[in-house]
């Protein structure tokens, strides 16, 4: 029989910050998650123990009662008013590094863990997890009633009840005492206010990315740092809002991951306003490919024109002998030819166009027979069997259409002429044409002549 006081919560497994979507214990994905790669060596003298709580918010504790704690495992720890409920994220001498990395304070005081979390303790922390909707949506409105510039973005509740921490957002600042006052005296609670930015609400809320991935902000960052434009100059990307700006509307975190590298990068390639003279003309700075180290420069300014791709050691050596006082008679290398029809990799969707399903496929026309073919089909006709009778030729619809023409039996002769439409020639009296007729012959032949 399992005592009730030692009970564990059922889903003691299930990550705080994912929702039990994922397991602490086996490859959390989350932001705050850690692999504790000296799991297997003995933490006898380390007794710090790292603790999670809601979203990204976590703390360091001491196991001064020398509890074998495990990741996952949820626990009571000291709060400054009452107790709080976390989870276990990593054990042993890996802590020190984190308390390092994260820039916790030496001074800081260190609170204790009381004990593995009681089935009453998980109740009543599930009791005071299921206000935090409700009072979020009511002190938001309390806010409005007040007149104050803020939005309250996301309520937590402490372990036992007794506190809830209230994040929100202002672009300005804001006097919100008036508002503490009546928040404790409305849920009878200890308040806490803290200030997040737009980035840290993006990370609560969640979402998808447009490079098809969840949010950075919500898996695995827990950290921002502010973001410039000028990283995005670095990288020659476009300086439009509308591609910058991430679902928290401000400049994506992604901008800052590769600058470093283009920065380093750009220091090995000659200087943007260095250009390049030569016997033939002179040629100035129009593009660079940076991860390829290759430097485009055209005789104008401001318009391609006559373009030449060089690398930066060419584009070095050239600057040299420039210094010297040294022109070179062309800046076009001997093996361009050679590099340009060698591009070193090969496109396979280049060769299938995307709406060629959208194109209606044409019938081909059969090929006219030919003179062979004809006769073949006239003595296949005639060798046909005595049972079998040919089909008759199927009439055509301009026969179909057309009424049968009548025969004229009178003498053309006396016929009266008629002129056609839409011409004014004259019938000429007789019937006889006067220009252009041909003299009767006579009988052996020879034209006759009139006298």
């Amino acid at each position: 029989m399992i005592n009730d006081n030692t009970k564990q919560a059922p889903d003691n497994e299930a990550c705080v910050n994912c929702g039990g979507s994922c397991s602490n214990n086996k490859g959390c994905r989350c932001n705050l998650a850690s692999y504790d790669w000296l799991g297997d060596v003995s933490n006898d003298d380390c007794d710090l123990v790292e603790v999670h709580f809601k979203n990204t918010r976590r703390g360091f504790y001491r196991n001064s009662a020398h509890l074998e704690l495990k990741q996952g495992d949820w626990v009571a720890v000291e709060a400054q008013a009452g107790h709080d409920v976390g989870q276990v994220a990593l054990t042993g001498p890996l802590v020190k590094a984190q308390m390092q990395r994260v820039n916790w304070r030496k001074d800081a005081e260190i609170l204790r863990v009381f004990r593995k979390a009681k089935a009453a303790d998980m109740e009543r922390y599930e009791q005071a997890k299921a206000r935090e909707q409700d009072t979020m949506i009511r002190s938001r409105k309390i806010a409005v009633d007040l007149g104050l510039k803020m939005k309250i973005g996301d309520v937590e509740y402490q372990g036992d009840g007794n506190k809830a921490i209230f994040y929100y957002i202002a672009d300005e600042r804001v006097d919100f005492r008036q508002l503490i006052k009546v928040l404790a005296d409305t849920f009878k609670i200890r308040v806490e206010m803290k200030q997040i930015g737009a980035r840290q609400e993006a990370g609560r809320i969640g979402g998808i990315g447009p490079c098809g991935r969840p949010l950075c902000c919500a898996t695995w960052m827990s950290s921002f740092v502010s973001v410039a434009t000028s990283a995005a100059r670095f990288q020659d990307i476009s300086l439009n809002p509308q591609n910058l700006a991430g679902q928290c509307a401000k400049l994506k975190c992604c901008i800052n991951f590769e600058v470093n590298t283009y920065v380093e990068a750009i220091k090995q390639m000659p200087a943007k306003d260095v250009h390049l003279e030569t016997k033939d003309a002179t040629y100035y700075y129009f593009k660079a490919d940076v991860l390829k180290r290759e430097i485009t420069y055209s005789t104008q300014r401001s318009a391609p024109v006559n373009l030449v791709t060089l690398t930066a050691a060419q584009a070095f050596e050239v600057i040299a002998l420039n210094r010297n006082g040294v022109k070179p008679d062309t800046l076009k290398p001997e093996d361009e030819d050679k590099r340009n029809g060698d591009s070193g990799f090969s496109d396979l969707l280049s060769q299938d166009s995307i709406s060629r399903f959208d194109r209606k496929k044409h019938k081909k026309r059969k090929p006219a027979p030919s003179s062979d073919n004809r006769d073949n089909d006239k003595k296949q006709a005639t060798q046909q069997p005595q049972g079998q009778q040919q089909r008759p030729p199927k009439a055509k619809n301009r026969d179909k259409q057309r009424p049968p023409r009548q025969q004229d039996n009178t003498p053309r002769k006396s016929r009266p002429a008629t002129p056609t439409e839409g011409s004014n020639r004259q019938p000429q009296s007789g019937g006889q044409r006067q220009r252009g007729k041909r003299p009767p012959r006579n009988n052996s032949g020879e034209h006759a002549t009139s006298e």
